[in-house]
């Protein structure tokens, strides 16, 4: 068999014209051992073949395009989330010393409040009519 390999061999067309005739006609193999073997449906099943493969990596070129950009897309979402989550982390903190200062401003009021209302307690004890000198109680 290997024999029958070796002797194969190639014999060219005349005819240029038309190429997809010259591929039915042009090409012809001839072997010893009387197999005829069409060599354009080889080159058909090549090429058929090399375009699968052509078509694979253009898909896997674009699936790791996709992927590179998707990842982009992701870790830029990723550093606005954190500097979000810092923001209203500060924002946090700043409202929690706003309620304490206000609180102790509330706290100030009340005690301003009791004072006031202590004064006016003990101011009005003391209040005495000047006519018949009563003093006046609440």
């Amino acid at each position: 068999m290997e024999e029958a390999m070796k002797e194969l061999q190639l014999l060219p067309s005349s005819s240029t014209k038309h190429p997809s005739r010259s591929l039915d006609s042009s090409v012809k193999f001839r072997s010893t051992g009387g197999d005829t073997f069409c060599g354009p449906s080889l080159d058909l099943q090549l090429s058929a073949d090399s375009r699968a493969v052509e078509a694979m990596k253009w898909q896997a070129a674009e699936q790791i395009h996709l992927a590179t950009v998707e990842k982009a897309y992701a870790e830029r979402v990723r550093e606005l989330s954190r500097r979000e989550m810092e923001l209203a982390q500060s924002d946090f903190v700043r409202a929690r010393h706003i309620w304490e200062r206000a609180r102790e401003e509330v706290d100030k009021a009340e005690r301003m409040k009791e004072r006031a209302t202590h004064g006016i307690n003990s101011t009005s004890m003391e209040i005495t009519c000047q006519s018949c000198r009563q003093k006046f109680r609440p």
